[in-house]
């Protein structure tokens, strides 16, 4: 990655924490003038967005360090870590909003000056939606986990914003105190939804979950550029660590290529995926001779080591190139 790329992914995941701090003090002002517990399920959010704001400039930071002995692979799996510890916060930030709304709930407190904190939390929704639009966008072209994960955080945020206003405001018209706790219950149950999510998705990237849409999208570029010489394409395997992917795969060429020949072939397997993923990708590309079995599915028609005849060439679906060995 260049030095740029890195210090734009650093600078967007400062400029963010520095309005999650802001935005917190804004929303327990909020909190404080009103008494809403409606008020204080935003500001327990804005609590997560804070700690997790200082874990994932630390995780981005330590990503971005360069390979080293200890770490061959890089240190991007720090962001799928810091990703799931979000999960993890959010999660206990949605049954700490529910216990207090219970306990509320039977209850309940006097509300005071609650246009002000509506005006505060509708404030800090529109912020935290423009701050995870940027986030999200910077993620995605510098393939970035733990900003995507943030950045998705502050939008469902956002989105569980807009209907704590419109209770709020059902709040101020009705004067019922027990509809402070049934919102505070409801955009809890959201906010333990949103962490789950994340959390099922890190986890995923943890276990090197097959990513079956990319590796699907790789099979398709291979077949489509497809050389004479390459008899099968087995094994296909693919690792994301941080923005860097690794992919693995079997290429069966015919058996009397030397080794010159043989390592041509790689490279321009390499500098097809290449083209269409401009982004790091380390390859390891282990080239198999071919047997006689696979002659019936060889098109090289002037091969002269022919034992068998061509009957039906094999298409390289994504089931067929994840497989361990050709059939």
């Amino acid at each position: 990655m260049h030095e740029n790329e890195k210090r734009i992914k650093l600078i967007v995941q400062r400029r963010i924490l520095v309005f999650s701090v802001l935005i917190f003090v804004a929303k327990m002002g909020a909190y404080f003038l009103t008494n809403s517990v409606g008020v204080l399920t935003d500001a327990l959010e804005s609590t997560v967005n804070v700690m997790t704001g200082f874990i994932s400039l630390y995780s981005i930071s330590f990503a971005l360090k360069p390979r080293d002995v200890d770490h061959p692979f890089g240190h991007g799996k720090i962001e799928s870590i810091s990703a799931s510890i979000e999960g993890i916060l959010i999660v206990l930030a949605g049954l700490l909003i529910i216990f207090e709304a219970i306990k509320r709930l039977f209850n309940p407190s006097e509300i005071e000056q609650l246009d002000i904190g509506i005006l505060i939390v509708a404030l800090a929704g529109l912020i935290n939606y423009v701050l995870g639009y940027f986030s999200i966008k910077t993620g995605r072209k510098h393939k970035s986990i733990a900003l995507i994960a943030g950045g998705k955080h502050l939008q469902s945020d956002t989105y569980s914003t807009i209907g704590l206003v419109l209770g709020l405001l059902l709040l101020l018209l009705t004067k019922k105190a027990w509809l402070d706790s049934a919102i505070a219950m409801l955009f809890g149950s959201i906010i333990i939804y949103t962490g789950y999510k994340i959390l099922k998705e890190t986890t995923s990237n943890l276990m090197d979950e097959a990513d079956f849409k990319l590796l699907k999208a790789i099979s398709k570029i291979l077949w489509e550029n497809r050389k004479q010489n390459w008899i099968d394409v087995s094994n296909l395997k693919l690792l994301k660590y941080g923005d860097r992917y690794h992919i693995d795969c079997d290429l069966t060429l015919p058996w009397y290529l030397n080794i010159t020949e043989a390592h041509k072939e790689g490279d321009f397997v390499m500098q097809k995926i290449s083209e269409q993923y401009p982004f790091a990708i380390d390859f390891t590309i282990h080239t198999d001779a071919c047997t006689k079995k696979m002659c019936k599915h060889c098109t090289i028609s002037n091969c002269k080591f022919r034992v068998k005849p061509f009957k039906k060439e094999r298409i390289w679906t994504v089931e067929k190139t994840i497989k361990l060995a050709t059939s």
